[in-house]
């Protein structure tokens, strides 16, 4: 299926799918990006090397048709960068590429070390909540607008709030909720560069200070983003309620850190050796 074309096909949303892009296109790849909304586009640089699809990819099928015809197939690689609780997609995106040989990379983004003397507790699943005493609690959402119903029914919290994607399809399902308009803020994730997360965390910490938020739910994601709310509830004293990330899909991608995965790809005029997007051995994170 992977032949001579100077094309990745990557996979990604706002956090590190930016700065992936940017570092491909800097190398003299062609990136065909897909992303769920065009919400999301917007994060990106336009460059004449770049084209995106829009749109959820509905299961196997749909990924074997743009492996096939794509405007940049075929790709020498494909770089799932999805989020790690995009679980479905990345195990159809690794049984797909298996399956046509085609070169597949998986981003691995190490969750972050708990932070000393911080209120920490990891949950399995969503419906954990109901098993906790939440009721004199002010708590702040960060689990994306699809969760926050089930997020609201189950924790039973005094007060919720929440931080959404500036988006009309977020901004709907936080209302349809029950959450107040004046308990919603709606900006958008970083990009993983320094300066952006730190202006993140600047955002949110004014949010939590504003709103008097006890008790914060995000989701295990790794990267920058969830180093930074582990850092803001260590600094600030509240109880981070952590939901577990999903086993990652077993495939022949392997994960890959940021900077090796990027090593790994290398430039368009430069073929890759023999067992290409297999990983060399050794811890993921190292």
């Amino acid at each position: 299926m992977h032949g001579p074309n100077p094309s990745i096909w990557l996979l990604s949303g706002t956090g590190e799918g930016p700065l992936i892009a940017a570092r491909l296109l800097a190398a003299g790849w062609s990136v065909q990006l897909s992303l769920v909304s065009e919400d999301a586009l917007r994060a990106y640089a336009p460059h004449p090397r770049l084209q995106s699809r829009l749109g959820a990819l509905a299961g196997p099928g749909a990924i074997e048709a743009e492996l096939q015809d794509a405007p940049l197939a075929p790709f020498r690689w494909v770089i799932d960068a999805s989020h790690p609780f995009a679980c479905r997609i990345s195990a159809d995106l690794a049984a797909v590429c298996a399956r046509f040989n085609q070169p597949l990379l998986r981003l691995w983004r190490p969750p972050a070390p708990q932070r000393p003397g911080s209120r920490l507790i990891l949950l399995d699943q969503l419906e954990d909540l109901a098993a906790l005493d939440l009721e004199g609690e002010r708590l702040m959402l960060a689990i994306g607008a699809r969760h926050l119903a089930r997020a609201v029914e189950r924790a039973g919290a005094r007060a919720c709030f929440a931080r959404i994607l500036p988006s009309p399809a977020s901004l709907r399902l936080a209302l349809a909720a029950g959450l107040a308009p004046g308990s919603l803020a709606c900006h958008r994730p970083g990009t993983g560069l320094s300066a952006t997360a730190t202006a993140l965390g600047a955002i949110e910490r004014a949010l939590l200070q504003h709103w008097g938020i006890t008790t914060v739910l995000c989701r295990q994601s790794g990267g920058p983003t969830e180093q930074i709310w582990q850092g803001l509830c260590a600094e600030l004293g509240l109880t981070l309620l952590l939901l577990k990330r999903p086993d990652e899909p077993i495939s022949e991608a392997g994960l890959w850190p940021l900077e090796p995965l990027l090593e790994r790809v290398g430039f368009p005029g430069v073929q890759p050796p023999a067992g290409e997007g297999k990983p060399s051995g050794g811890d993921p994170a190292g």
